[in-house]
């Protein structure tokens, strides 16, 4: 039930009774036109509650590095601290489907590479990949998918080119948008299970909608795309910032904050432990 305060209500996630969301999960929902729900995760903890709360996919998303390790990008991202994460949330994750970032500089050379990459990661316990780019990444799309490696495409702001796409900024804008919906044709002719589109203008999110057969999770692009994805820390107010497109659901980080205070003061007046919490013998 949705608290007072909150505009939001409940729904029914793709995949009721706890059963796993699987590749053809996605595409039904498509067709039934019932959004899908992604979120970050990056360890055991925060994936158990959030698969136990109904989400249909964690992404273990290269934005680890933002995140969680301290990095101002995505960019110095190792491929086997994706390994480590993907591991810790395959392990908590009964329901949801865990798609995992390939991570820059682990994909770029080629369809070789690449499949040598997202084959550690499925290892580890993905159910699908991530990577980043347009038609360019077309052949190795086709290559995983052919391999049995279900792949989801990103189109739009893509982090790992922050450097070429001059900063955070929103994309696709004016002639781009015809580019940007040839890339998202291209990489679903190759093969892709669903594209993520972030920061791009919500017309041309609609836009690509519309054209794909494939479902699209969008992140900064309008409520027309046919999921919706945040970092879990945007979403569940851990910092004082979160990005335009973002809603804090909550404010855990003042919650995690106070409990820290208060911890630290009953140790101080020495009121933690008393005789409850110790053994006697």
């Amino acid at each position: 039930m949705a608290t007072p305060e909150s505009p939001y209500g409940t729904s029914a996630p793709v995949v009721a009774g706890g059963k796993p969301v699987r590749v053809h999960h996605l595409a039904a929902a498509k067709k039934d036109g019932t959004k899908l729900v992604m979120l970050t995760a990056y360890d055991a903890v925060t994936a158990q509650i959030l698969d136990a709360a109904g989400t249909d996919l964690l992404l273990v998303g290269d934005s680890i590095g933002n995140v969680m390790l301290g990095h101002d990008s995505t960019l110095p991202v190792e491929l086997d601290e994706m390994v480590v994460a993907t591991r810790s949330v395959a392990r908590a994750t009964k329901r949801a489907l865990v798609v995992a970032d390939l991570p820059f500089g682990t994909y770029e050379a080629g369809p070789e590479q690449a499949l040598a990459s997202a084959v550690r990661l499925m290892k580890a316990g993905a159910n699908a990949v991530k990577l980043e780019g347009g038609s360019p990444r077309a052949a190795s799309v086709r290559v995983l998918t052919q391999a049995g490696i279900p792949v989801v495409g990103h189109l739009g702001f893509t982090p790992q080119s922050v450097n070429m796409l001059g900063g955070f900024r929103v994309q696709g804008r004016g002639e781009a948008a015809d580019v940007l919906l040839a890339d998202a044709q291209a990489l679903a002719e190759a093969g892709a299970i669903a594209l993520v589109l972030e920061m791009v203008p919500e017309p041309l999110a609609a836009r690509v909608t519309e054209s794909l057969t494939i479902p699209t999770i969008g992140i900064g692009a309008g409520a027309r795309c046919d999921g919706q994805v945040l970092v879990w820390t945007d979403m569940a107010g851990m910092t004082d910032w979160s990005p335009r497109f973002a809603h804090q659901f909550g404010q855990i980080g003042e919650a995690l904050r106070q409990a820290a205070v208060d911890y630290g003061a009953a140790v101080r007046e020495e009121s933690f432990p008393s005789e409850k919490h110790w053994f006697s013998s």
